[in-house]
Protein backbone atom coordinates (compact mmCIF):
# COMPACT_ATOMS: atom_id res chain seq x y z
CA UNK A 1 0.00 0.00 0.00
CA UNK A 2 1.02 3.66 -0.71
CA UNK A 3 1.64 6.03 1.86
CA UNK A 4 -0.91 7.87 0.86
CA UNK A 5 -3.51 5.21 0.88
CA UNK A 6 -2.49 5.05 4.37
CA UNK A 7 -2.78 7.92 4.91
CA UNK A 8 -6.55 7.85 4.35
CA UNK A 9 -6.61 4.24 5.99
CA UNK A 10 -5.58 5.95 8.88
CA UNK A 11 -7.81 9.37 8.76
CA UNK A 12 -11.25 6.76 8.20
CA UNK A 13 -10.18 4.67 11.43
CA UNK A 14 -9.83 7.87 13.20
CA UNK A 15 -13.00 9.59 11.99
CA UNK A 16 -14.75 6.78 12.70
CA UNK A 17 -13.32 6.50 16.16
CA UNK A 18 -13.54 9.92 17.22
CA UNK A 19 -17.48 9.78 15.85
CA UNK A 20 -17.91 6.83 18.54
CA UNK A 21 -16.00 8.23 21.08
CA UNK A 22 -17.73 11.89 20.64
CA UNK A 23 -20.92 9.55 21.48
CA UNK A 24 -20.03 7.71 24.46
CA UNK A 25 -18.85 11.05 25.66
CA UNK A 26 -22.25 12.37 25.36
CA UNK A 27 -24.22 9.96 27.04
CA UNK A 28 -22.08 9.81 30.13
CA UNK A 29 -23.97 11.65 33.29
CA UNK A 30 -22.90 15.06 34.20
CA UNK A 31 -19.54 15.69 36.30
CA UNK A 32 -20.21 16.46 39.59
CA UNK A 33 -23.60 14.98 40.12
CA UNK A 34 -24.44 13.19 43.78
CA UNK A 35 -25.65 9.87 42.11
CA UNK A 36 -22.79 7.69 40.90
CA UNK A 37 -25.28 4.33 39.91
CA UNK A 38 -22.51 2.34 38.62
CA UNK A 39 -20.15 2.86 41.16
CA UNK A 40 -22.39 2.06 44.15
CA UNK A 41 -23.30 -1.37 42.20
CA UNK A 42 -19.84 -2.10 42.12
CA UNK A 43 -19.19 -1.26 46.23
CA UNK A 44 -22.38 -3.05 46.65
CA UNK A 45 -21.32 -6.18 45.07
CA UNK A 46 -17.50 -6.02 46.61
CA UNK A 47 -19.31 -5.75 50.04
CA UNK A 48 -21.88 -8.46 48.60
CA UNK A 49 -18.76 -10.68 47.97
CA UNK A 50 -16.49 -10.09 50.60
CA UNK A 51 -14.11 -8.13 48.62
CA UNK A 52 -12.75 -4.92 50.65
CA UNK A 53 -10.81 -4.09 47.60
CA UNK A 54 -13.69 -3.00 45.13
CA UNK A 55 -11.19 -2.40 42.47
CA UNK A 56 -10.13 -6.25 42.48
CA UNK A 57 -13.57 -7.14 42.73
CA UNK A 58 -14.57 -5.19 39.30
CA UNK A 59 -11.32 -6.56 38.10
CA UNK A 60 -11.93 -10.21 39.12
CA UNK A 61 -15.47 -10.41 39.56
CA UNK A 62 -17.75 -8.25 37.80
CA UNK A 63 -15.92 -7.94 34.80
CA UNK A 64 -13.27 -11.10 35.18
CA UNK A 65 -14.09 -12.10 31.57
CA UNK A 66 -12.71 -8.86 30.44
CA UNK A 67 -9.25 -9.17 32.80
CA UNK A 68 -8.87 -12.34 31.27
CA UNK A 69 -8.66 -10.44 27.94
CA UNK A 70 -6.54 -7.89 29.38
CA UNK A 71 -3.86 -10.60 30.53
CA UNK A 72 -3.99 -12.54 27.42
CA UNK A 73 -3.11 -9.30 25.45
CA UNK A 74 -0.34 -9.15 27.58
CA UNK A 75 0.87 -12.97 27.33
CA UNK A 76 0.73 -12.83 23.57
CA UNK A 77 2.85 -10.31 23.37
CA UNK A 78 5.26 -11.74 25.04
CA UNK A 79 5.33 -14.81 23.20
CA UNK A 80 5.31 -12.41 20.21
CA UNK A 81 8.58 -10.79 21.77
CA UNK A 82 10.17 -14.68 22.28
CA UNK A 83 8.79 -15.70 18.47
CA UNK A 84 10.57 -12.49 16.47
CA UNK A 85 13.80 -11.52 19.16
CA UNK A 86 15.13 -15.22 19.12
CA UNK A 87 18.65 -15.66 17.73
CA UNK A 88 19.04 -16.45 14.30
CA UNK A 89 21.34 -17.80 11.89
CA UNK A 90 23.29 -15.04 11.26
CA UNK A 91 23.50 -14.01 14.88
CA UNK A 92 25.70 -15.57 17.47
CA UNK A 93 25.80 -15.35 21.23
CA UNK A 94 28.62 -13.14 22.77
CA UNK A 95 29.18 -13.30 26.46
CA UNK A 96 29.24 -9.98 28.01
CA UNK A 97 32.64 -8.88 29.86
CA UNK A 98 32.00 -8.39 33.58
CA UNK A 99 30.68 -4.52 34.44
CA UNK A 100 31.91 -1.87 36.77
CA UNK A 101 29.49 -0.85 39.27
CA UNK A 102 30.79 1.93 41.85
CA UNK A 103 30.19 0.94 45.27
CA UNK A 104 27.77 3.53 46.07
CA UNK A 105 25.04 2.14 43.51
CA UNK A 106 25.65 -1.57 44.80
CA UNK A 107 25.30 -0.61 48.36
CA UNK A 108 21.89 0.65 47.62
CA UNK A 109 20.86 -1.62 45.10
CA UNK A 110 21.60 -4.99 46.74
CA UNK A 111 19.66 -4.56 50.16
CA UNK A 112 16.71 -2.47 48.00
CA UNK A 113 16.71 -6.02 46.21
CA UNK A 114 14.75 -8.02 48.44
CA UNK A 115 12.75 -4.96 50.08
CA UNK A 116 11.32 -4.19 46.39
CA UNK A 117 10.39 -7.89 45.87
CA UNK A 118 8.92 -8.40 48.91
CA UNK A 119 6.70 -5.17 48.49
CA UNK A 120 5.89 -6.43 45.05
CA UNK A 121 4.79 -10.07 46.41
CA UNK A 122 3.01 -8.44 49.30
CA UNK A 123 1.05 -6.29 46.82
CA UNK A 124 0.00 -9.23 45.01
CA UNK A 125 -1.06 -11.59 48.25
CA UNK A 126 -2.95 -8.55 49.40
CA UNK A 127 -5.24 -7.60 46.14
CA UNK A 128 -8.22 -8.41 47.61
CA UNK A 129 -7.84 -6.51 50.42
CA UNK A 130 -6.05 -3.33 49.94
CA UNK A 131 -4.98 -1.34 46.35
CA UNK A 132 -3.10 -3.53 44.25
CA UNK A 133 -3.61 -6.84 42.94
CA UNK A 134 -1.73 -9.18 40.19
CA UNK A 135 -0.76 -6.85 37.41
CA UNK A 136 0.89 -4.16 39.75
CA UNK A 137 2.53 -6.49 42.02
CA UNK A 138 3.55 -9.14 39.21
CA UNK A 139 5.29 -5.57 37.61
CA UNK A 140 7.10 -4.35 41.09
CA UNK A 141 8.24 -8.21 41.24
CA UNK A 142 9.62 -8.70 38.16
CA UNK A 143 11.25 -4.83 37.84
CA UNK A 144 12.62 -5.76 41.51
CA UNK A 145 14.46 -8.77 40.28
CA UNK A 146 16.29 -6.69 37.87
CA UNK A 147 18.29 -4.54 40.50
CA UNK A 148 20.85 -7.60 40.56
CA UNK A 149 21.95 -6.12 36.74
CA UNK A 150 22.20 -3.09 38.58
CA UNK A 151 24.23 -3.73 41.70
CA UNK A 152 26.28 -6.26 39.99
CA UNK A 153 26.33 -7.38 36.24
CA UNK A 154 23.93 -9.10 33.63
CA UNK A 155 25.84 -12.41 34.21
CA UNK A 156 24.52 -12.27 38.37
CA UNK A 157 21.20 -11.68 36.88
CA UNK A 158 21.64 -14.39 34.38
CA UNK A 159 22.54 -17.20 37.31
CA UNK A 160 19.16 -16.35 39.54
CA UNK A 161 16.84 -15.76 36.23
CA UNK A 162 15.96 -18.91 34.19
CA UNK A 163 13.92 -18.00 31.72
CA UNK A 164 12.55 -21.45 30.78
CA UNK A 165 11.37 -21.55 34.24
CA UNK A 166 9.57 -17.97 33.75
CA UNK A 167 8.39 -18.83 30.37
CA UNK A 168 6.31 -21.82 32.03
CA UNK A 169 5.16 -19.50 34.54
CA UNK A 170 4.23 -17.14 32.00
CA UNK A 171 2.11 -20.10 30.70
CA UNK A 172 0.62 -21.45 33.90
CA UNK A 173 -0.38 -18.17 35.11
CA UNK A 174 -2.38 -17.92 32.01
CA UNK A 175 -3.78 -21.50 32.14
CA UNK A 176 -4.82 -20.90 35.98
CA UNK A 177 -6.82 -18.79 35.27
CA UNK A 178 -8.86 -20.23 32.45
CA UNK A 179 -8.88 -23.16 34.48
CA UNK A 180 -10.81 -21.48 37.53
CA UNK A 181 -13.29 -19.91 34.80
CA UNK A 182 -13.76 -23.76 34.32
CA UNK A 183 -13.95 -24.80 37.75
CA UNK A 184 -16.77 -22.24 38.34
CA UNK A 185 -18.54 -24.31 35.22
CA UNK A 186 -18.59 -27.59 36.45
CA UNK A 187 -19.68 -26.47 39.62
CA UNK A 188 -22.99 -25.45 37.79
CA UNK A 189 -22.54 -21.58 37.42
CA UNK A 190 -21.53 -19.62 34.67
CA UNK A 191 -17.84 -19.14 33.35
CA UNK A 192 -15.37 -17.21 36.48
CA UNK A 193 -18.43 -17.19 38.39
CA UNK A 194 -17.18 -16.32 42.12
CA UNK A 195 -18.43 -19.92 43.37
CA UNK A 196 -15.78 -20.65 46.35
CA UNK A 197 -16.47 -19.40 49.66
CA UNK A 198 -16.51 -16.12 50.55
CA UNK A 199 -14.17 -16.26 53.63
CA UNK A 200 -14.19 -13.57 56.37
CA UNK A 201 -14.39 -9.87 55.01
CA UNK A 202 -10.91 -7.72 54.92
CA UNK A 203 -8.87 -10.86 55.37
CA UNK A 204 -6.37 -12.92 52.99
CA UNK A 205 -9.02 -15.26 52.68
CA UNK A 206 -11.87 -13.09 51.51
CA UNK A 207 -13.29 -12.90 47.91
CA UNK A 208 -13.76 -16.28 46.85
CA UNK A 209 -12.46 -16.64 43.33
CA UNK A 210 -10.89 -13.46 43.59
CA UNK A 211 -8.11 -14.61 45.08
CA UNK A 212 -7.20 -17.66 42.86
CA UNK A 213 -7.53 -15.21 39.84
CA UNK A 214 -5.23 -12.54 41.52
CA UNK A 215 -2.90 -14.88 42.09
CA UNK A 216 -2.91 -16.63 38.32
CA UNK A 217 -2.55 -12.90 37.50
CA UNK A 218 0.59 -12.57 39.60
CA UNK A 219 2.09 -15.30 38.24
CA UNK A 220 1.69 -14.58 34.59
CA UNK A 221 2.33 -10.89 34.94
CA UNK A 222 5.22 -11.16 36.79
CA UNK A 223 7.36 -13.83 34.75
CA UNK A 224 5.88 -12.31 31.24
CA UNK A 225 7.66 -9.07 32.55
CA UNK A 226 10.68 -11.11 33.17
CA UNK A 227 10.77 -13.20 29.72
CA UNK A 228 9.92 -9.76 28.19
CA UNK A 229 13.09 -8.03 29.63
CA UNK A 230 14.88 -10.42 29.15
CA UNK A 231 14.40 -11.06 25.60
CA UNK A 232 15.31 -7.48 25.13
CA UNK A 233 18.17 -7.34 27.30
CA UNK A 234 19.88 -10.20 25.20
CA UNK A 235 19.67 -8.06 21.97
CA UNK A 236 20.94 -5.52 23.64
CA UNK A 237 23.84 -7.48 25.35
CA UNK A 238 24.68 -10.85 24.25
CA UNK A 239 22.97 -11.52 20.78
CA UNK A 240 24.77 -9.80 17.59
CA UNK A 241 25.40 -10.20 13.96
CA UNK A 242 28.48 -12.64 13.28
CA UNK A 243 30.37 -10.36 11.04
CA UNK A 244 30.38 -8.13 13.46
CA UNK A 245 32.82 -10.09 15.95
CA UNK A 246 35.39 -10.58 13.01
CA UNK A 247 37.59 -13.64 12.82
CA UNK A 248 35.43 -15.30 10.29
CA UNK A 249 32.42 -15.01 12.82
CA UNK A 250 34.37 -15.88 16.03
CA UNK A 251 34.31 -13.67 19.03
CA UNK A 252 37.01 -11.79 19.37
CA UNK A 253 38.81 -12.59 22.66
Amino acid sequence: MSARGRLWLFLAGAAVFAALFATACFSLPPFGIAHHPYGERAVRAALGHHTANVIASVNFDLRAFDTLGEETILFAAVLGAVVLLRQTADEERRRPAPAVVRPRVRRFALPMLPLAMLVGLYVIAHGQVSPGGGFQGGVVTATALHLLYIAADYRALERVRPIPLYEIGDAVGEAAYVVTGLGAVLAGSAFLANVLPLGTFATLSSGGTVILLNAAVGIEVTSGIVVLLARFLDQAVEIGHAHDSGNDGKERV
